[in-house]
């Protein structure tokens, strides 16, 4: 049985669930940068993911995207 994907145009212009950060540092000194995006699969399994950049130092976090004035912090 064939697999039906999507188009890569599709894909794109689907909104992110999460946003990829790289964060150097620790508590209130850490330095978060927004690096990509990830979108979920559509079997729910796992996550699609868009990276502007690869670090080579700070770990990488994937955080739910949450409208400001949604009640929670950003």
């Amino acid at each position: 049985m064939a697999r039906k994907t999507q188009p890569a145009q599709q894909q794109r212009t689907r909104k992110p669930t999460h946003r990829l950060y790289r964060v150097v540092g620790d508590g209130d000194q850490a330095i978060w940068t927004p690096i990509g995006a990830a979108w979920p699969n559509k079997d729910g399994k796992g996550f699609n993911l868009s990276c502007d950049a690869v670090p080579l130092q700070g770990r990488l976090v994937l955080r739910a995207i949450v409208e400001r004035g949604a009640g929670g912090q950003s």
